[in-house]
């Protein structure tokens, strides 16, 4: 049983993992972090991560870059792998996540889709194939409560881009020229989406014993195996 504690666990989106757990064998949500300890569901909620001293193979975190520290803290004393679904981190808090790596599983994704981040590979080949003769733009729409803009899908893509491009890009989605588009477009039409993924990425860095950064396309080479 991958038995999962769930940051976030009152938001809308850790509510939906926990609702995607429910349905799934082998999978148990074993409690919540949240800072507000409402018990919504049948497991504890805390506040501190710390104040929690039961079993757990993985924790997802579906919060606020505020809780990361207590979240690193906590994953490095139990060595316990996490999967960051969390965006909008600073400079000096992605160097934290780089050095909680060093000792600790750590899957990190700026959009957990599975379509998205397999989005990303074909966006990297059209980057390559189709060169500086077309210009690059992304178009992003998102619920009026969207925090954070550029979104992070947004500038996963802009990189994914740039890393076929011999310059750097600043949007992607479309790509145009005076006489043809090339477009791709991704529709997440419910939460369950980025649920789905989170817990797919659980699954993946529960069985991972090696220290490191592991993002999407670690999990996808795997489901290809």
């Amino acid at each position: 049983m991958l038995k999962i504690i769930v940051s976030g666990c009152n938001g809308h989106m850790g509510q939906c993992v926990v609702c995607g757990c429910e349905g799934l064998e082998g999978v148990e949500v074993v409690a919540g972090f949240n800072r507000t300890p409402i018990k919504k569901n049948c497991f504890e909620v805390y506040s501190d991560p710390m104040s929690y001293e039961g079993p757990a193979d993985v924790v997802i975190d579906f919060s606020n870059p505020a809780n990361l520290d207590a979240l690193l803290e906590f994953c490095l004393l139990r060595k316990i792998p996490i999967v960051l679904c969390t965006t909008g981190y600073s400079e000096e808090q992605l160097h934290d996540i780089e050095k909680a790596a060093a000792r600790i599983p750590v899957f990190k994704s700026g959009n957990m889709s599975l379509g998205i981040n397999l989005m990303m590979q074909l966006v990297k080949r059209a980057a390559a194939v189709l060169g500086e003769s077309f210009d690059v733009e992304i178009v992003e729409k998102h619920h009026r409560r969207k925090v954070d803009a550029p979104s992070g899908t947004a500038l996963m893509l802009a990189d994914a881009a740039a890393s076929a491009l011999p310059y750097k890009a600043e949007n992607v989605f479309e790509r145009h020229r005076h006489d043809e588009v090339f477009e791709m477009k991704h529709t997440a039409l419910s939460r369950e989406v980025f649920a789905s993924g989170a817990i797919a990425a659980a699954k993946f860095i529960a069985t991972v014993k090696a220290p490191g950064m592991y993002d999407m396309d670690d999990l996808l080479r795997d489901v290809v195996k």
